[in-house]
C-alpha cells in the first residue's frame, strides 16, 4: 500500500528554519516517477499549494508567499522528498501535507494549484512559528 509520512514539523521563531521531511514507502516505482507536492492549510483556511517538483526533478514552483525562503528537492536514493523553510513567518504557521501522483511520460510536470491531481497523501505535520 503506498504511503507517504511527513515529518520535521514542529515550534520555531520568527526567521527560523525547519526542514520538512515526506518518506515514501510501498509504491511500485521510485519517486523518479512521481511528482511531489506541498501542501499546507492553516487554521480557517482553504489548503493551499506551497512547493512542487516534477518526477524528473527537473522543474520546481512554489507559491509567491514562499518564493526565496523555501526549497523543494527529492532524494530519489532514499525515496525521500523534502521541503526546506527559511525565514519563517507568523503566516507559515499551518499543517504541511505532501502529496504525490504519477505524471507519466510527462516527467517535466509540476502542478502547485491542482490538488486533485495528486492520488496520494499524507497525514500532515504541524509547523508553527510563534514567538
Amino acid at each position: 500500500q503506498p504511503q507517504l509520512v511527513e515529518s520535521g514539523g514542529g515550534l520555531v521563531q520568527p526567521g527560523g528554519s525547519l526542514r520538512l521531511s515526506c518518506a515514501a514507502s510501498g509504491f511500485t516505482f521510485g519517486l523518479n516517477h512521481y511528482a511531489i507536492g506541498w501542501f499546507r492549510q492553516a487554521p480557517g483556511k482553504e489548503l493551499e499549494g506551497v512547493s512542487c517538483i516534477s518526477s524528473n526533478g527537473g522543474t520546481t514552483n512554489y507559491a509567491d508567499s514562499v518564493k526565496g525562503r523555501f526549497f523543494i528537492y527529492k532524494d530519489v536514493g532514499q525515496n525521500t522528498a523534502y521541503l526546506q523553510m527559511n525565514r519563517l513567518e507568523l503566516e507559515d504557521t499551518a499543517v504541511y501535507y505532501c502529496a504525490a501522483f504519477s505524471p507519466g511520460v510527462v516527467s517535466n510536470l509540476c502542478l502547485i494549484t491542482t490538488r486533485t491531481a495528486y492520488d496520494y497523501w499524507g497525514q500532515g505535520t504541524q509547523v508553527t512559528v510563534s514567538s
